[in-house]
C-alpha cells in the first residue's frame, strides 16, 4: 500500500515569504518565543551552519556579515496557512493523517503505481499555487519509509524536483542510497538510540535495515524492532485518519517582562484559560479540571527562585471561559506569593470529554446551561468573523506588559481584517 508524506519545505520561513516575495533567496530565520532562538531557518541560513533552535544572541555577529533577516515568530500566520494547505492535501486522498503543523500522510492505495511522482507533483504545483508554499512528497510501502523519502526528496539524494517514490527503485539502488544516510536521520531514531546504534557499528539506514530485529528487540525495544520492519517494506505503523480527540489542553508563555505583582499575572493566567477554552470548545469538548503555574527565571541564578503549580477541580465539566477563568485564578491566589519576579505561566486543562456524552446530573441548572452555551456560542462566532480578540474576557486585560516580546512580527495577513495584504 503506498503511502505519501507531504512536507512542507522551512513552514514558517515559507509562511513569511508566502506574502512577501522579497524574502525570497535571501537567509531567513524566525525565532521562537520572546525572539529568542530559530525555529526556522531558510535554506540559506542552513548553508551558513545555524543550527536548530540557537540563541539569536549567538549568531548576531553572523547576521551583520551574511545579512540574515530575523523574524518575530506570527502563529497566527502559519496555523492558518496549515489548515489551508491540510484541507487542499485532504482532496488528494479518501485518508489523510495530519503528522503535524506542516506534515501529513496520505493513502495512495489503488492509485497507478506508475504514475504516483507524476501525481506528487501534481500535489506540489496545487499547494505552491494556491496557498503559495513549497511541499516535498515522499512515496513508499510504509510510514517511516514514507518520510525517508520525504527526506530524500528535500535533499535531493533521489528523486526529481522535489518528489521521491522509493517504488521506482531496485533492491539494489536503495542499498546503495541507504548506506549514504546516516541512521539518525530514521524517523523515531533519537540522539539517544542513535548513539547506541552507532557504539554497535550501525551507522547508517543500510545498516539499520540489515540488522538482526530479535537483537534489536532485546537490545533496545519493540519500537526499534518495529522500526527495522517498516524499513525493510513491512507496515507496522497504521495510517490514522481519524481526529483523535486532545487528552490536555495547554496554553503557556515567557513573559516578554518579568512581572511581579498579582494583577499581570492574573491577566496573564486569565489570558491563558480564556484561550485554551475556545480550543476546548473548537475541539468539541469541556474540561473536568485544570492545572495553573507560575515560576520565575531558572537562568537568573542570583535571584531567588520560585514555581508552583494547582490542580483546580471544576464542579461540573465545561467549556465555559468565564468559569474556566474563574477557576484559574482562584488557583492563582493560592499559589502566588509576594516578592518574587516571574518569568512564565500557564493553564493546562484535563480530564477532557466530549461535550455531548456528559452525563445530566439531577442538580443540573439546564437554563443556566442553556444561557452559557449560547453566550460562547456568540463569543465564538464574533470572534471568528471579527478576528481574534474582538470579544474576550474582561480579566485578560488589554495593556498585557507581560505579553511576548515580537519586535520583527509580520502582519496576521489572513487573520486580522486591519492587517490585510494589499496589492499595488
Amino acid at each position: 500500500m503506498p503511502i505519501a508524506l507531504v512536507d512542507c519545505n522551512n513552514f514558517y520561513v515559507s509562511c513569511e515569504r508566502a506574502f512577501n516575495p522579497e524574502l525570497e533567496g535571501k537567509p531567513v530565520v524566525v525565532l521562537s518565543n520572546n525572539d529568542g532562538c530559530a525555529v526556522a531557518r531558510s535554506n540559506e541560513v542552513k548553508a551558513l551552519g545555524v543550527k536548530m533552535a540557537e540563541p539569536w544572541f549567538k549568531m548576531e555577529q553572523l547576521a551583520k556579515r551574511h545579512g540574515i533577516i530575523a523574524l518575530s515568530s506570527n502563529y497566527a500566520l502559519y496555523g492558518d496557512l496549515s489548515a489551508r494547505v491540510m484541507s487542499l492535501l485532504s482532496t488528494f486522498s479518501p485518508k489523510q493523517e495530519i503528522y503535524s503543523i506542516d506534515e501529513c500522510f496520505l493513502d495512495l492505495d489503488g492509485f497507478d503505481l506508475q504514475s504516483l511522482v507524476a501525481y506528487g507533483q501534481t500535489i506540489r504545483r496545487t499547494i505552491k499555487q494556491y496557498v503559495g508554499i513549497p511541499v516535498c512528497v515522499g512515496i513508499a510501502e510504509t510510514k517511516t519509509l514514507a518520510k525517508l523519502a520525504n527526506h530524500c526528496a528535500k535533499k535531493r539524494l533521489a528523486g526529481r524536483d522535489g518528489v521521491c517514490d522509493f517504488g521506482r527503485y531496485s533492491d539494489t539502488q536503495l542499498s546503495k542510497l541507504f548506506a549514504t544516510i546516516p541512521v539518525n536521520d530514521v524517523w523515531g531514531v533519537g540522539r539517544k538510540i542513535s548513539q547506541s546504534l552507532i557504539a554497535m557499528k550501525i551507522e547508517t539506514v543500510e545498516d539499520l535495515r540489515t540488522a538482526n530485529q530479535t537483537r534489536m528487540r532485546q537490545q533496545f525495544s519493540i519500537v526499534v524492532e518495529r522500526t527495522v520492519k517498516e524499513l525493510n517494506g513491512i507496515s507496522c505503523i497504521e495510517l490514522d485518519g481519524t481526529d483523535t480527540p486532545r487528552q490536555q489542553i495547554m496554553v503557556s508563555r515567557s513573559f516578554g517582562q518579568e512581572v511581579s505583582n498579582f494583577d499581570d499575572l492574573a491577566e496573564s493566567i486569565a489570558y491563558f484559560a480564556s484561550t485554551a477554552a475556545e480550543k476546548l470548545r473548537k475541539d468539541g469538548s469541556v474540561a473536568t479540571s485544570l492545572c495553573v503555574f507560575i515560576q520565575t527565571n531558572p537562568f537568573k541564578d542570583k535571584s531567588p527562585q520560585y514555581q508552583r503549580s494547582l490542580i483546580v477541580p471544576m464542579g461540573e465539566p465545561t467549556g465555559d471561559s468565564i468559569k474556566l477563568v474563574n477557576a484559574a485564578i482562584q488557583g492563582l491566589r493560592v499559589i502566588y506569593r509576594v516578592g518574587y519576579s516571574y518569568k512564565k505561566s500557564g493553564v493546562l486543562l484535563m480530564g477532557l470529554q466530549s461535550r455531548d456524552a456528559i452525563q445530566a446530573s439531577l442538580f443540573d441548572d439546564a437554563a443556566e446551561q442553556d444561557k452559557s452555551s449560547k453566550l460562547m456560542t456568540l463569543m465564538d462566532t464574533v470572534n471568528q468573523r471579527m478576528g481574534k480578540g474582538s470579544v474576550t474576557i474582561a480579566a485578560s486585560g488589554t495593556k498585557r506588559r507581560w505579553s511576548m516580546r515580537r519586535d520583527s512580527k509580520s502582519p496576521d495577513y489572513t487573520t486580522a481584517w486591519d492587517e490585510l495584504p494589499i496589492a499595488r
